[in-house]
């Protein structure tokens, strides 16, 4: 990857909610990924850091409330023919309060870890979960074609993140 010849980076939160042996996942009902069953999060805005767009993405998505997000990945996809760069930070928390909903954008739903819907997933999650599920830190890069197709990818397990920064 030439980060150079990128033109535009965006900045994504993404967030699990997790119980001992169950993750909540949320059905996208509109947008890009529409079908598909994901953490939740979203663009962070101007002016906000990563974890506050982190937080504000769970609440507007779901109805919850985090506390003690734990940032334990950075993502980073492009999709062939196109110069954006996503740049997902990736938490975590076994803390939360407030009551579950469904909005507009997701249904949530608990799900065993031993029954994650890989298949209704989008692929590279099937790559970086076990790295999620084990507790380790990690940074990924995926080449997608559509939305389905992974044309190259890497991952790594890291000592540690990068803090939080304002993108803008």
């Amino acid at each position: 990857m030439n980060e150079s010849n990128m033109s535009v980076r965006k900045i994504f939160s993404l967030v699990f909610i997790r119980k001992a042996t169950e993750v909540l996942l949320g059905l996208k009902k509109r947008g890009f990924g529409k079908g598909k069953w994901n953490g939740f999060g979203g663009k962070v805005e101007a002016g906000e850091t990563i974890l506050q767009g982190a937080i504000r993405e769970l609440h507007e998505e779901c109805g919850l409330s985090a506390i003690d997000l734990k940032k334990i990945g950075i993502l980073e996809f492009e999709f062939e023919g196109d110069e954006t760069l996503l740049e997902v930070h990736v938490f975590e928390t076994y803390q939360y309060h407030g009551e579950l909903i469904e909005s507009e954008e997701m249904q949530p739903k608990w799900y065993n870890l031993k029954d994650v819907p890989f298949k209704q997933m989008w692929p590279d999650d099937e790559y970086w979960f076990p790295y999620m599920l084990r507790g380790e830190l990690f940074r990924g890069y995926f080449l997608y074609r559509g939305q389905d197709l992974i044309l190259t990818h890497n991952i790594k397990i890291m000592e540690e993140l990068p803090v939080n920064r304002i993108p803008y």
